[in-house]
């Protein structure tokens, strides 16, 4: 089953169903469905029963959608957690960073801050991926969708499941 298969049975078993979703609550879960698409190397957790930490850094524009994804969920035996932060040198033992558009100016600051932290870095921000950015959510005929650039995943340790590769359409950083 793809990601995307994957993530519209979860909406539709949803309460939330009988309204069609936001994008913004499609990301949600999106960032939810990535702790189980991607493996982190041994050492990115204190232990086997460590929490997958989903960070959100600048303004929250998920409206508690992310807290509700998550809620009550394990992946692999491990809680999620669902930070927020102003600070990309804070030290909050980000697995996934969500990097608010409030961020933008902000940006190349943030990636230099996080690599080599095996942190999946993900984004709305224009052009994201090719910025050296991870996932990069694009909306698309009111559709979002996922462009990946799986170097800079490699580059940070992560493995990216080849389901969540062939939901999105890959780049490789400076393209245009």
């Amino acid at each position: 089953m793809t990601a995307t298969a994957l993530l519209a049975a979860s909406l539709c078993a949803s309460p939330r169903a009988a309204a069609a979703p936001t994008a913004r609550q499609v990301e949600a879960v999106f960032l939810y469905y990535f702790s189980e698409f991607v493996t982190w190397p041994s050492g990115a957790f204190d232990g086997p029963r460590a929490p997958i930490v989903i960070c959100i850094l600048g303004d929250d524009p998920f409206d508690g959608a992310l807290d509700d994804a998550v809620a009550g969920e394990r992946v692999d035996g491990r809680p999620i957690l669902v930070r927020r932060m102003r600070d990309p040198d804070h030290d909050a033992g980000c697995h996934i960073l969500y990097v608010s558009s409030s961020e933008a100016a902000s940006l190349p600051q943030i990636l230099q801050a996080v690599r080599g932290r095996s942190v999946l870095t993900v984004s709305d921000i224009d052009g994201f991926a090719q910025k050296g950015g991870i996932v990069h959510f694009v909306l698309v005929n009111e559709h979002v969708r996922l462009r990946i650039n799986a170097a800079s995943a490699r580059a940070d340790g992560l493995t990216l499941s080849s389901k969540l590769l062939s939901a999105a359409q890959r780049v490789t950083p400076g393209e245009g």
